[in-house]
């Protein structure tokens, strides 16, 4: 016997009434458009808590417009003319099959079979999204099962007591427009920026211009079920220092009974076991650590994990503040990674896609990537693990303008931060949290609430730096000074220039943003929507032809080499990976099919940094990522 049953999520918009999924033409495609299928993401999507025991329920569901108006779940109405769309996509994007700009309300459902075997001796069955932007209520058979606020968060409910073993179960998700969680009775909501209101949306806008982009509405991660036991693992902390230590605090269902931990070698040896209990902080030393992986029991609940040893810190080198990982200067070079797809929007099209931009920068010898106000899938974060590529993870922005938050809008923010750095802080190539950039959302008179958050962050998680303010607006929190300035650098400069100011020497100088030169190309590989070609002169600098942009990329990369040379730079962020939408001053091309650099020459001008920052103290023994 199998548990049959229909999902429906509730999501706005005005729906392309075409049946049978296909994917509608985007602005631009990329090499992977069409070759998602109807089966995307089929990978696990929480590698850091695996079980043997899950069914994906992405795929082609049934999408329609819903009334704003409505209060109850649509029970008993059809959605047999409903159109066919992709989960998980953004409802504005090609790859979604309906291509809806602007969305605010609708409905989707799909049919879904439990195994029999997962309702036997007590298991609960768990649904689990790993973002729906931007609020989501779930009804199982026409009752709540939860309320979820935030579009980058994973979240999931227990909904073993609202299936039925025989017959249909329908399952609803829709955002709330009420301004408190405690009232979660109307339909799926995002506002992006609309009018009175202010949320963490990133670059997000209802009215794209240049630097802000096509907003992403509905289900955007993975769907998916898991069948646990009565007592299981709700979730695991992990971090590892340099030295073997390994902190862990898993969080299980029924107290604080014992939780056994088996160490597991590359080759699949166990070389070491432990026992603690559960929901308290766990402590032991691993000898001579290599690659491993925990694998933890409790009671009839066995899961998977994996970390990293490293100890991030911050010291004085020769006189100057820098960034230490494992006890050394790590001078980190790499670039602002927006993670936007002209097919897919805020969902790559592929876990491939998606691992082609690390391998990229990889191959060029960068050694992190700046997590630019956007949030990915985790499988992102274990991507950087395997490569060995750092992360500097920013918060999702709220609004760039006036007005600023009011107290119920910076309270919201700030929960929001602390479930980033909460959902997050397990993954070791994660070695920096951003908490506001260029002023989004920054509250700058009356108090500086980036000196309370920054120390928060810590208490959550010591293990990182912070950078409270990445550009504009620093009034002297975090580890980190972070200048902007297009297109030439100021890194730990005794010069600087507007929204910016002087060095401070008692913080890790850095450059936040720079470069950002741009390089037209031809129609075919630019974002055809007539107001980003027309915004595309807004670019800092134009280069004529990929000879003078690899010229002007050179003299930049050399004065960035000669102020660490000089001064207290200590690391740089440039802009930037790929292009999106209306910017043209990617690495690559916003369809991924043109690389503009000159190999040689910019792999020689990024090894010129590492080798300068070894002159300057001592200790750097060439560019070597964390592995």
């Amino acid at each position: 016997m199998h548990i049959s049953g229909q999902v429906v999520f509730g999501v706005l918009a005005a729906v392309s009434q075409v049946l049978g999924y296909q994917v509608q033409t985007p602005p631009l495609d990329t090499e992977w458009t069409y070759k998602v299928g109807t089966n995307p993401w089929p990978e696990y999507p929480r590698p850091l808590l695996q079980r043997p025991q899950w069914q994906n329920l992405n795929g082609i569901w049934k999408y329609r417009r819903a009334d704003p108006e409505a209060r109850m779940a649509p029970i008993n109405e059809s959605f047999a003319n409903a159109a066919d769309v992709l989960v998980p996509s953004c409802l504005e994007s090609g790859l979604s099959g309906v291509q809806d700009i602007n969305v605010t309300y609708a409905w989707l459902t799909r049919e879904f079979t439990v195994p029999h075997d997962w309702t036997q001796t007590g298991r609960r069955i768990m649904l689990n999204f790993e973002a729906v932007d931007y609020e989501a209520t779930v009804f199982v058979n026409g009752r709540k099962a939860g309320f979820h606020r935030g579009g980058y968060w994973h979240f999931n409910f227990d909904v073993t007591n609202l299936v039925r073993v025989n017959g249909t179960n329908t399952l609803y998700v829709y955002r709330n427009i009420c301004s408190s969680p405690e009232d979660p009775h109307v339909h799926v909501f995002d506002p992006t920026d609309s009018m009175g209101y202010n949320i963490p949306m990133g670059k997000q806008r209802v009215n794209p211009s240049h630097i802000f982009y096509r907003a992403c509405t509905g289900i955007w991660q993975t769907v998916w079920m898991e069948s646990v036991p009565k007592n299981y693992i709700q979730k695991l902390d992990i971090s590892a220092d340099a030295d073997g230590k390994v902190k862990m605090q898993v969080a299980t269902s029924g107290g604080n009974d014992k939780v056994s931990i088996s160490i597991v070698g590359d080759e699949g040896v166990s070389i070491m076991s432990h026992e603690a209990s559960g929901n308290t902080p766990i402590e032991f030393v691993v000898d001579s650590p290599k690659l491993w992986s925990p694998r933890l029991t409790y009671s009839d609940d066995e899961v998977t994990s994996y970390t990293g040893f490293r100890t991030v810190s911050v010291g004085e080198v020769n006189g100057i503040v820098r960034p230490l990982i494992n006890g050394k200067f790590f001078f980190h070079f790499g670039t602002l990674d927006q993670g936007y797809w002209p097919d897919g929007l805020h969902t790559p099209p592929s876990r491939e896609a998606m691992v082609y931009d690390l391998e990229v920068l990889k191959s060029l010898g960068l050694n992190m990537v700046r997590k630019h106000i956007k949030v990915e899938p985790a499988l992102f974060y274990q991507a950087c693990d395997q490569l060995g590529l750092l992360v500097i993870q920013d918060m999702p922005a709220m609004f760039d303008g006036e007005p600023k938050p009011n107290a119920a809008q910076q309270a919201e923010f700030e929960r929001q931060f602390e479930i980033m750095i909460d959902q997050h802080k397990s993954y070791p190539s994660i070695y920096t949290w951003i908490i506001y950039n260029e002023g989004w959302g920054q509250i700058t008179q009356g108090y500086y609430p980036e000196y309370d958050l920054a120390a928060r962050t810590k208490q959550l998680d010591p293990t990182r730096l912070v950078d409270a303010t990445s550009g504009w607006f620093d009034h002297g929190a975090g580890d980190y000074h972070d200048n902007h300035h297009y297109a030439n650098p100021q890194c730990g400069s005794p010069f600087y220039s507007l929204n910016s100011s002087p060095h401070d020497p008692k913080r890790i100088a850095i450059q936040g943003e720079f470069g950002g030169i741009g390089h037209n190309v031809s129609a075919q590989n630019l974002w055809k929507v007539q107001e980003a070609i027309n915004a595309i002169n807004q670019t800092y600098e134009i280069d004529a032809d990929l000879e003078a942009y690899n010229y002007r990329g050179h003299i930049l990369m050399t004065e960035l080499k000669e102020q660490i040379q000089r001064y207290a730079c200590s690391g740089a962020v440039w802009t930037q990976t790929t292009d999106v939408e209306g910017e043209v001053n990617g690495f690559l091309t916003y369809d991924r099919r043109i690389l503009r650099l000159n190999v040689d020459q910019w792999k020689a001008d990024i090894q010129a940094l590492y080798d300068a920052a070894q002159g300057r103290t001592g200790q750097y023994k060439g560019q070597k990522a964390l592995n």
